[in-house]
């Protein structure tokens, strides 16, 4: 045993698998239901696409949380893993008609509207079904995030959401349709967001937008801020639960909100980023003419985040208690992206050492590929390992 893993353990598995401790992520819940009590009309929803591994599933939705959706497939698994439908929302730009169906037919709660075009499908769709359809209008506030630009959502030039100035113009055609119901407005900036001054324009935004609704005399029963909190990717074990205390905060401090009103959010990362490892082995050490490289049996088809995004993950020898050394971190890909980290402080590496890549709970398998004709990775929680 070294740190948090059971080493031994470890050695009757193959790599590369993915290791949650479910102890982190138990925390990480408790901490979340702890604030939602706190103010009695929060509600949270975790986002399936961060990760859908049942067993995880099965936790989170056993502390009460709602699920939030991108596809059928991710509503399919939601009630599988025992989400009540009634806290089911369900987002994207490009619902097909048979996701919208599966989701009419289970009775979720809300569809998180992104266009014109997809509130007159709806519509027609549950018209079919003889059914109402619960609305919310995903509106692009056009409020930007300090983070990476893949993962911003919220500015005009992304493809999310209704612009601001067509806001009126989907809520009058709202109100001649006969199968949906307007419930709410619906927003999301980004992910992996550190800085809470970010969610304060948001909050401000929000604002303008319901003081123009109050004058039009409209009114909704819930406002929906989305996710996108942020983990400390450099200090897994130092920072293990996130600053829900600062994000909370903001929207209590912020958000007018209305005394009738409920408010949404959709965290994902935040909830199971830092209960997840990648685990790994190393499979050569390589001097190269410049720099020394440790090729691990795991790749960008297990984790992509590096690749993808430029991500960085800590990284860990588990294995060694030498003095470090500098390597580039490798996988066996056949791309010259398949790079976990370049000048890599490490405990010396050898063949056959553990190597833990860590905070890779959120967007690791639920991202992981077949790329090169592998194996997807396997997954074990905490709670399934002798230690």
């Amino acid at each position: 045993m070294k740190g948090s893993f059971p080493l031994e353990s470890f050695s009757q598995l193959e790599t590369p698998f993915y290791y949650y401790d479910t102890a982190i992520l138990r925390e990480t819940l408790a901490a979340i239901t702890t604030h939602v009590r706190e103010t009695r009309n929060y509600k949270v929803h975790y986002a399936i696409k961060a990760n859908a591994n049942p067993k995880l599933l099965r936790i989170i939705s056993a502390y009460g949380l709602g699920a939030d959706c991108v596809s059928g497939g991710e509503i399919q698994t939601a009630l599988d893993a025992g989400f009540p439908s009634d806290s089911i929302v369900f987002a994207g730009v490009g619902k097909t008609d048979k996701e919208i169906l599966l989701g009419l037919r289970n009775g979720i709660s809300c569809f998180n509207v992104e266009s014109i075009p997809e509130l007159e499908v709806i519509n027609e769709l549950a018209m079919q079904l003889s059914t109402t359809a619960r609305v919310a209008f995903r509106i692009n506030p056009d409020v930007g995030a300090h983070t990476h630009a893949n993962i911003t959502t919220g500015l005009a030039e992304n493809k999310f959401g209704i612009a601001m100035e067509d806001m009126d113009k989907v809520i009058d055609l709202v109100s001649r349709l006969t199968h949906v119901r307007f419930i709410g407005l619906h927003f999301h900036i980004g992910s992996q967001i550190l800085d809470m001054a970010d969610f304060v324009s948001l909050c401000n935004r929000i604002n303008e937008l319901q003081e123009h609704l109050s004058r039009r005399q409209i009114v909704v029963g819930n406002i929906n801020v989305g996710g996108g909190l942020g983990v400390d990717y450099q200090h897994p074990d130092r920072k293990p639960i996130p600053d829900l205390s600062s994000y909370f905060s903001v929207f209590r401090n912020h958000l007018k909100l209305h005394a009738h009103q409920t408010l949404h959010f959709e965290l994902g990362r935040a909830v199971v980023a830092q209960c997840g490892s990648l685990i790994s082995r190393v499979t050569f050490v390589k001097q190269g003419a410049i720099k020394q490289f440790a090729i691990l049996d795991a790749g960008f088809s297990d984790l992509i985040r590096p690749a993808l995004y430029q991500a960085y993950h800590k990284i860990e020898n588990i294995s060694s208690e030498e003095a470090k050394q500098t390597y580039d971190v490798v996988g066996p890909i056949c791309e010259s992206s398949d790079v976990f980290q370049k000048a890599s402080e490490l405990n010396k590496a050898h063949r056959g050492d553990f190597i833990a890549i860590r905070s890779a709970g959120a967007y690791g398998e639920a991202m992981a590929s077949c790329y090169n004709c592998r194996q997807l990775p396997a997954s074990y929680l905490s709670d399934e390992i002798h230690v």
